[in-house]
Protein backbone atom coordinates (compact mmCIF):
# COMPACT_ATOMS: atom_id res chain seq x y z
CA UNK A 1 0.00 0.00 0.00
CA UNK A 2 1.85 3.06 -1.20
CA UNK A 3 0.70 7.14 -1.93
CA UNK A 4 -0.43 7.49 -5.63
CA UNK A 5 2.19 8.97 -7.97
CA UNK A 6 1.72 12.67 -9.22
CA UNK A 7 0.38 11.05 -12.65
CA UNK A 8 -1.53 8.59 -11.19
CA UNK A 9 -3.22 11.36 -8.82
CA UNK A 10 -4.05 13.14 -11.87
CA UNK A 11 -5.71 9.80 -13.49
CA UNK A 12 -7.96 9.41 -10.80
CA UNK A 13 -9.32 12.97 -10.20
CA UNK A 14 -9.34 13.81 -13.90
CA UNK A 15 -12.46 10.36 -13.53
CA UNK A 16 -13.81 11.43 -10.59
CA UNK A 17 -14.06 15.24 -11.82
CA UNK A 18 -16.32 13.75 -14.30
CA UNK A 19 -19.23 13.00 -12.38
CA UNK A 20 -18.53 15.40 -9.07
CA UNK A 21 -16.49 18.33 -10.81
CA UNK A 22 -14.73 20.36 -8.28
CA UNK A 23 -16.39 18.46 -4.79
CA UNK A 24 -13.16 16.45 -4.58
CA UNK A 25 -12.17 18.77 -2.13
CA UNK A 26 -14.94 17.89 -0.04
CA UNK A 27 -13.81 13.86 0.12
CA UNK A 28 -10.37 14.63 1.06
CA UNK A 29 -11.10 17.14 3.65
CA UNK A 30 -14.42 15.86 5.33
CA UNK A 31 -15.61 16.80 8.68
CA UNK A 32 -14.98 13.47 10.53
CA UNK A 33 -11.52 13.24 9.44
CA UNK A 34 -8.83 13.21 6.95
CA UNK A 35 -9.16 10.96 4.03
CA UNK A 36 -6.73 10.05 1.37
CA UNK A 37 -6.03 8.03 -1.91
CA UNK A 38 -4.07 4.65 -1.77
CA UNK A 39 -2.75 2.24 -4.13
CA UNK A 40 -2.37 -1.68 -3.17
CA UNK A 41 -2.20 -3.95 -5.97
CA UNK A 42 -2.98 -2.10 -8.70
CA UNK A 43 -6.52 -0.86 -7.11
CA UNK A 44 -7.34 2.83 -5.76
CA UNK A 45 -8.61 2.67 -2.26
CA UNK A 46 -10.12 5.32 -0.72
CA UNK A 47 -9.60 5.07 3.25
CA UNK A 48 -9.50 7.76 6.20
CA UNK A 49 -6.22 8.33 7.79
CA UNK A 50 -6.21 6.92 11.17
CA UNK A 51 -6.94 3.44 9.32
CA UNK A 52 -4.00 3.96 7.38
CA UNK A 53 -1.46 4.26 9.53
CA UNK A 54 -3.50 1.19 11.45
CA UNK A 55 -2.71 -0.71 8.68
CA UNK A 56 0.90 -0.35 7.43
CA UNK A 57 1.42 -2.61 11.03
CA UNK A 58 -0.20 -5.50 8.25
CA UNK A 59 2.33 -7.10 5.88
CA UNK A 60 1.83 -6.33 1.94
CA UNK A 61 1.05 -9.90 1.41
CA UNK A 62 -1.29 -10.32 3.58
CA UNK A 63 -3.46 -6.91 3.39
CA UNK A 64 -6.41 -7.80 0.81
CA UNK A 65 -7.50 -4.52 0.64
CA UNK A 66 -8.15 -1.45 3.32
CA UNK A 67 -10.53 1.55 3.44
CA UNK A 68 -12.87 1.11 -0.21
CA UNK A 69 -12.04 0.32 -2.91
CA UNK A 70 -12.74 3.39 -5.73
CA UNK A 71 -11.25 1.92 -8.59
CA UNK A 72 -8.44 0.39 -10.68
CA UNK A 73 -5.61 0.66 -12.72
CA UNK A 74 -5.75 -1.05 -16.25
CA UNK A 75 -2.73 -2.98 -17.79
CA UNK A 76 -2.59 -0.06 -19.77
CA UNK A 77 -2.38 2.45 -16.99
CA UNK A 78 -5.63 3.60 -17.12
CA UNK A 79 -7.90 4.40 -14.37
CA UNK A 80 -11.23 2.73 -14.13
CA UNK A 81 -13.94 3.71 -11.48
CA UNK A 82 -15.84 0.49 -9.78
CA UNK A 83 -19.43 0.47 -8.78
CA UNK A 84 -18.12 0.67 -5.25
CA UNK A 85 -17.45 4.55 -5.77
CA UNK A 86 -21.00 5.10 -5.80
CA UNK A 87 -21.65 5.91 -2.28
CA UNK A 88 -19.05 8.85 -2.64
CA UNK A 89 -19.71 10.18 -6.07
CA UNK A 90 -23.51 10.38 -5.22
CA UNK A 91 -23.47 13.28 -2.75
CA UNK A 92 -21.91 15.15 -4.77
CA UNK A 93 -22.76 14.58 -8.23
CA UNK A 94 -23.17 17.74 -10.28
CA UNK A 95 -25.31 15.85 -13.24
CA UNK A 96 -27.76 13.09 -12.76
CA UNK A 97 -30.67 11.12 -14.64
CA UNK A 98 -33.93 9.26 -12.91
CA UNK A 99 -35.11 6.29 -14.72
CA UNK A 100 -38.07 5.48 -14.72
CA UNK A 101 -39.19 1.99 -12.46
CA UNK A 102 -39.83 0.00 -16.78
CA UNK A 103 -35.96 0.57 -17.42
CA UNK A 104 -34.51 0.58 -14.05
CA UNK A 105 -34.12 -3.54 -14.60
CA UNK A 106 -32.51 -3.04 -17.96
CA UNK A 107 -30.12 -0.91 -16.34
CA UNK A 108 -29.15 -2.63 -13.63
CA UNK A 109 -27.97 -5.52 -16.29
CA UNK A 110 -25.68 -3.47 -18.10
CA UNK A 111 -27.89 -2.16 -20.65
CA UNK A 112 -27.77 1.43 -21.68
CA UNK A 113 -30.92 3.82 -20.48
CA UNK A 114 -33.07 4.68 -23.60
CA UNK A 115 -35.33 7.41 -23.72
CA UNK A 116 -38.37 5.68 -23.04
CA UNK A 117 -36.88 4.64 -19.34
CA UNK A 118 -35.73 8.37 -18.64
CA UNK A 119 -37.69 9.75 -16.18
CA UNK A 120 -35.62 13.36 -15.70
CA UNK A 121 -32.65 14.70 -16.45
CA UNK A 122 -30.92 17.53 -14.28
CA UNK A 123 -30.98 20.90 -16.33
CA UNK A 124 -28.43 21.93 -19.04
CA UNK A 125 -26.63 18.26 -18.52
CA UNK A 126 -24.03 18.69 -21.63
CA UNK A 127 -23.52 15.66 -24.00
CA UNK A 128 -20.58 12.79 -22.97
CA UNK A 129 -21.19 14.49 -19.33
CA UNK A 130 -20.13 11.87 -16.46
CA UNK A 131 -23.23 11.40 -14.51
CA UNK A 132 -25.05 9.69 -11.71
CA UNK A 133 -27.81 7.49 -12.16
CA UNK A 134 -31.13 7.23 -9.82
CA UNK A 135 -34.21 5.66 -9.22
CA UNK A 136 -37.44 7.61 -8.92
CA UNK A 137 -36.86 6.99 -4.82
CA UNK A 138 -33.37 9.18 -5.61
CA UNK A 139 -31.51 5.78 -5.23
CA UNK A 140 -27.79 5.60 -6.71
CA UNK A 141 -28.39 2.67 -9.25
CA UNK A 142 -24.83 3.74 -10.85
CA UNK A 143 -23.22 6.01 -13.28
CA UNK A 144 -22.50 6.79 -17.00
CA UNK A 145 -22.22 8.81 -19.48
CA UNK A 146 -24.62 11.04 -21.56
CA UNK A 147 -25.18 10.27 -25.04
CA UNK A 148 -26.97 13.70 -25.85
CA UNK A 149 -27.61 16.81 -24.23
CA UNK A 150 -30.46 17.67 -22.06
CA UNK A 151 -31.98 19.62 -25.03
CA UNK A 152 -31.65 16.47 -27.44
CA UNK A 153 -33.20 14.27 -24.75
CA UNK A 154 -36.67 16.34 -25.64
CA UNK A 155 -36.42 15.31 -29.26
CA UNK A 156 -34.99 11.96 -29.42
CA UNK A 157 -36.81 9.52 -29.93
CA UNK A 158 -38.33 6.71 -27.86
CA UNK A 159 -35.65 3.99 -28.80
CA UNK A 160 -32.81 6.58 -28.65
CA UNK A 161 -30.43 5.86 -25.86
CA UNK A 162 -29.75 8.70 -23.44
CA UNK A 163 -27.15 7.75 -21.45
CA UNK A 164 -24.24 5.21 -21.58
CA UNK A 165 -23.82 2.54 -19.12
CA UNK A 166 -20.74 2.30 -17.23
CA UNK A 167 -21.02 1.14 -13.90
CA UNK A 168 -24.33 -0.23 -11.90
CA UNK A 169 -25.43 -2.24 -8.35
CA UNK A 170 -26.27 -5.29 -10.75
CA UNK A 171 -22.18 -5.52 -11.10
CA UNK A 172 -21.75 -6.96 -6.77
CA UNK A 173 -24.20 -9.91 -8.60
CA UNK A 174 -22.66 -10.02 -11.77
CA UNK A 175 -18.58 -9.43 -10.66
CA UNK A 176 -18.32 -9.83 -7.15
CA UNK A 177 -15.05 -11.71 -7.52
CA UNK A 178 -13.52 -9.03 -9.41
CA UNK A 179 -14.62 -6.21 -7.22
CA UNK A 180 -12.25 -6.75 -4.30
Amino acid sequence: MRPLTEEETRSVFEKLAKYIGDNIKLLIDRPDGNYCFRLHEERVYYVSEQIMRKATNIARENLISVGTCIGKFTKTKRFRLHVTALDFMAPYAKYKIWVKPSGEQSFLYGNHILKSGLGRITENTPQYQGVIVYSMNDLPLGFGATARSTQDCRRANPTDIVCFHQADVGEYLRSEDTLT
